[in-house]
């Protein structure tokens, strides 16, 4: 393997870390991981974000070089634009979800003992990812076309593209979890950094898609 190409895929691995922790990546997969009581858990969200993430990129970028094509910018804008509704979405849930707490009951032998109790999804991680790969997968082909001389080299670098946003999201949905942790035990606590987090993500949501219909002009795109 040629050093050049070596150099090209330390530097996917880097720009796939950075790729990891941009806003919008963030501010989705924060409100999964506001929902556990356990780091390891929140940790384990990234994960399943950057697999679900490098799978989408890893499919579609691979047909399309192979077919020689490229996604039309209004699908394009329009596929970004299911990125601002999913963070709605999320925010959403997110503040309603202490509403929505199950209250389980135990029988310790002495009375019952009841307790609130939250899931954290990592299918819905991966979900997400998806979503986020689907959204970022015409400017991965242009970036890996311009960057790589075959398709054996493109899938390569997309994979290695792939592990440094696994290896991103990992450290910052640890990062993020850290309060969440700290608090769980504190339930007023917990709860208002989970809504914060939901407030956060639904405002994003909402600017996310008003700049990409209104600004970008996605919504004439729709009209013409």
């Amino acid at each position: 393997m040629e050093i050049s190409f070596l150099s090209i895929l330390a530097f996917g691995l880097v720009l796939g870390f950075k790729h990891a922790i941009e806003p919008d990546h963030i501010i989705a997969v924060s409100t999964i991981a506001s929902r556990s009581k356990k780091l390891s858990r929140s940790s384990l969200a990234g994960v399943f974000w950057g697999i679900g993430h490098t799978a989408t990129l890893f499919i579609v970028c691979i047909l399309l070089i192979l077919m020689k094509g490229e996604i039309p910018e209004k699908w394009a804008m329009s596929l970004e634009f299911l990125v601002g509704i999913m963070l709605v979405y999320l925010g959403i849930t997110s503040i309603l979800s202490f509403r929505n707490h199950r209250l389980h009951q135990h029988d310790h032998g002495d009375g019952e003992h009841k307790h609130q109790h939250q899931d954290i999804s990592y299918l819905k991680s991966m979900i997400i990812g998806l979503v986020h790969g689907l959204a970022g997968s015409a400017a991965m082909v242009l970036l890996t076309m311009s960057t790589v001389k075959n398709i054996w080299e493109g899938a390569f670098y997309i994979l290695i593209f792939g592990i440094g946003t696994v290896i991103g999201m990992l450290s910052f949905t640890t990062i993020i979890g850290i309060p969440f942790v700290l608090s769980a035990k504190k339930i007023n606590i917990h709860k208002m950094l989970s809504q914060v987090t939901g407030f956060i993500s639904t405002a994003f949501g909402v600017y996310y898609m008003y700049n990409l219909g209104v600004t970008e002009g996605l919504f004439k795109l729709w009209i013409q």
